[in-house]
């Protein structure tokens, strides 16, 4: 009975851990959508005539970024 009890416990643990470790792991796509929108937002206040370029750059690299973090959210499920 004790056994049953132990493997209940570690399952809980593991899955609170797995919790933590993904919200650890979603601050890289944070920042690096933080430093994308600030350096295209400093781009378009140098030069505003190249700030619809920029704009479209931004959005595919902000897509790319998340999607990173998708793929660690379910890659979590998964494994």
């Amino acid at each position: 009975m004790n056994e049953v009890i132990l493997a209940a416990s570690t399952d809980g643990v593991s899955g609170s851990l797995a919790a933590v470790g993904y919200g650890l792991a979603a601050i890289g796509p944070g920042i690096g959508i933080g430093v994308l929108v600030g350096k295209a937002l400093e781009g378009m206040a140098r030069q505003p005539e190249m700030a619809g370029q920029l704009r479209t750059t931004m959005f595919l690299g902000i897509a790319f970024t998340e999607a990173l973090a998708l793929i660690g959210l379910i890659a979590g499920f998964i494994f």
